[in-house]
């Protein structure tokens, strides 16, 4: 019994969207042939404490005009097995789309950055996830697909190609692991950001702290051998058929967006979406009931376009309690709530957040959103303790109604 309770946790994302192929295969006929590729990212070094934030272009990738399916990744070792979080955790990685001249010999440099659909500049990516990335189904029902690769929408003299920024930490030996996780600068040692400007006074942990390069404590006299990691990714698609596959935009958003609707050029304040992408939470202190000890971070936005939702999940990190999207009037578009490791194994690290729950609304019962209609994302974290670094995230594909 306790073998199959077992079996039953590592694979429940798995099982999830099984269960999801088979309902949306009987609504949408059937499938394309979907194909899989997998690819190594390339080599990443590590020693005990040490921070690698990198960023790696013209990446292994499938060709042509295609239509996304999923986008699977973590991390292993030279052999192929994979690397627990509590020995090298992942802080992110990220899958942004661009278009560079062709024989360009510094595409760094000469680059276009293809965004998703919004709402939040700073996060441009196609496909993104963390330490959660093992447990979270990252894959789109039939018929539907991110459509990429279609030579009519490349400039001429252009091509088009994928970069990967990979942030993950060597905890092996650390004072403190989960404070080396969530970036505490005093750990770090790390007292000015990138450009050398002193850090705010509130700013105590966060992804400037635990950049490329910087070292998290570790115990002394703790000896740890060099190691070589990859970021091994999996991209499911189908050729593309405009035919039998719907097209999905990509909508991001951040509960720590201050959208500005109105804007005020004579002070300097512009319309948008100013989004942070990461903060803090202070402790509830002493003297509080710990059982309501709940940091709750809100933000109202609303997307330039309306469509049924497809595809749905939060991006939190240790301490996460619960993310959730409404539309107007208060009615649930997704809760998606963290999945904590119990054991010791990869994929199921006791204390970490190492799958989220993700909304598939059936065919049957569509869920929409309207185009200008207000939506609320609240991120809620517990903070019987503070934590630095936090992100509340949302990724939402959407296709327009039929």
């Amino acid at each position: 019994m306790a073998e199959l309770k077992s079996f039953l946790l590592k694979n429940l994302s798995l099982i999830l969207v099984t269960l999801v192929l088979l309902q949306t295969s009987e609504a949408a006929g059937p499938s394309l042939k979907v194909k899989t590729e997998v690819f190594l990212s390339p080599k990443i070094v590590f020693e005990p404490g040490l921070a690698s934030n990198k960023v790696y272009y013209q990446i292994d990738f499938p060709r042509g005009h295609i239509a996304l399916k999923s986008f699977n990744a973590e991390l292993v070792d030279e052999t192929g097995n994979p690397v627990p979080l509590d020995e090298t955790y992942l802080h992110h990685w990220l899958l942004v789309r661009y278009y560079a001249a062709k024989k360009n010999p510094d595409v760094q440099k000469n680059l276009t950055i293809i965004s998703n659909s919004g709402l939040c500049d700073p996060l441009p990516q196609y496909f993104g996830l963390g330490a959660e990335t093992r447990r979270t189904a990252t894959y789109i029902p039939d018929p539907y697909g991110i459509e990429v690769g279609d030579p009519t929408s490349v400039p001429e003299g252009y091509e088009e190609g994928w970069v990967l920024n990979v942030h993950a930490i060597d905890t092996r030996g650390a004072v403190d692991r989960m404070g080396c996780t969530e970036c505490w600068c005093n750990l770090y040692n790390v007292t000015t950001d990138q450009s050398g400007e002193p850090l705010p006074s509130d700013y105590y942990g966060g992804i400037e702290c635990c950049r490329d390069g910087t070292r998290c404590k570790v115990r002394q006299g703790f000896q740890g051998d060099k190691r070589n990691v990859y970021l091994r990714y999996t991209v499911m698609y189908v050729d593309w058929d405009s035919t039998a596959v719907v097209p999905v935009k990509i909508y991001i958003l951040d509960a720590t967006d201050v959208w500005t609707t109105n804007g005020n050029e004579s002070r300097g304040i512009r319309p948008g979406h100013n989004c942070l992408v990461e903060y803090q939470v202070d402790s509830c202190g002493a003297g509080v009931d710990k059982n309501g000890c709940i940091h709750s971070k809100n933000a109202s936005v609303s997307l330039p376009r309306g469509g049924d939702v497809i595809y749905a999940v939060g991006h939190q990190h240790t301490g996460s309690a619960v993310s959730a999207l409404y539309g107007e009037g208060g009615r649930v578009i997704c809760s998606s709530y963290p999945i904590y490791g119990t054991g010791n194994e990869a994929g199921n690290e006791a204390g970490y957040v190492v799958g989220m729950s993700t909304c598939y609304p059936s065919p049957a019962r569509p869920i929409k959103i309207s185009a200008g209609e207000t939506l609320t994302l609240v991120s809620n974290y517990s903070n019987v303790k503070s934590h630095a670094g936090v992100m509340g995230l949302f990724y939402l594909l959407l296709a327009e109604s039929s």
